[in-house]
């Protein structure tokens, strides 16, 4: 099982989740390296400020007593889920060497779906003429492959918007997410 170094806080509970008898505090996080949805508790005293980066693999944490577990994803909050859009952006856009990989080493799913198909607004034809264009060259950024495959959405919001789907809905195929 993969571990988080760090995670940043998407929203911070301090009486804990409402209608539930528990008034511990709670944050709702997401891991920054593999975007697992955690649910943190603070050390006692300790507050999270909403965008927060916090450390927390093994060895001394400065602001997390435990990792409490994978966050529900229908418990997550509507701040959570807001905030939840902008951190995928930023991640996506500091990281586009590691997405641009998926465009380029991107394999069929089985002999009637390729990787491809399970992006938002992607078909057959968008597959065709990525493995195309990449069959020539491999992408070197997203406006390189805008350019080269015609009539191609923005490949870095639908990113963005596949990474948010894994997260907040279930899918039968995760393309992205743990």
């Amino acid at each position: 099982m993969v571990k988080e170094e760090k995670a940043t806080i998407l929203d911070f509970l301090p009486y804990g989740y409402p209608l539930e008898d528990k008034m511990m505090p709670i944050a709702q996080a997401v891991g920054t390296s593999h975007f697992t949805l955690l649910q943190l508790v603070p050390r006692r005293g300790e507050k999270f400020e909403i965008g927060e980066e916090v450390y927390i693999g093994d060895g001394k944490r400065d602001k997390v007593q435990y990792i409490l577990g994978r966050c529900p994803r229908e418990k997550l909050t509507g701040t959570a889920k807001d905030e939840l859009m902008t951190l995928i952006s930023k991640l996506v856009s500091e990281n586009e060497a590691r997405f641009l990989g998926f465009f380029n080493e991107a394999q069929a799913i089985n002999t009637r779906l390729h990787q491809f198909e399970l992006l938002p607004g992607f078909g057959k034809k968008h597959t065709k003429a990525i493995i195309e264009a990449r069959a020539e060259k491999i992408f070197e950024s997203f406006e390189d492959l805008k350019n080269r495959v015609h009539n191609m959405p923005d490949p870095r919001k639908v990113v963005e918007k596949r990474i948010f789907e894994e997260l907040t809905e279930m899918q039968r195929h995760n393309l992205f997410t743990l």
